[in-house]
């Protein structure tokens, strides 16, 4: 009979734009759930924030915050969505460029990664409580 398994995720993070590897997190839900074969999700419930896989390395990390930044940069007055008393359009752009979920294969009971790859939330518009969730379902 097919399991099903749900768990959230929350973030208050001190800077407005941040990178948190989370792949530990997911790993402790998967052990949870019990399933060894079957999907898991985990996505953003938040429209300025994210969640992506890539590889956990500082340099990288700096530029995806560059990146990000260079196509959508922060400021009030550049924005249609910021006239109406929100500073944070950059944040809904950033959220769709690096997207909002990521599906990941179970496999004998793991997550079923290529080498360097790690699960990361990437928040844009910090410095309040947002939730991930995790939503795993398999045998």
């Amino acid at each position: 009979m097919m399991k099903s398994y749900t768990e959230y995720l929350w973030f208050n993070t001190p800077k407005r734009l941040e990178f948190v590897n989370i792949t530990e997190q997911v790993e402790g839900a998967l052990r949870k759930s019990g399933v060894k074969e079957g999907l898991c999700l985990v996505n953003a419930m938040h429209i300025t924030s994210s969640v992506f896989i890539n590889d956990d390395e500082a340099g990288l990390h700096k530029d995806f915050a560059l990146w990000v930044e260079k196509l959508a940069p922060y400021g009030k007055d550049k924005y249609q969505h910021n006239l109406t008393g929100e500073d944070n359009a950059d944040a809904h752009l950033k959220r769709t460029i690096m997207g909002r979920e990521v599906v990941a294969a179970i496999t004998q009971g793991k997550l079923d990664f290529g080498p360097w790859e790690q699960i990361f939330y990437g928040e844009f518009d910090g410095q309040r409580k947002k939730r991930v969730l995790i939503k795993i379902i398999g045998d």
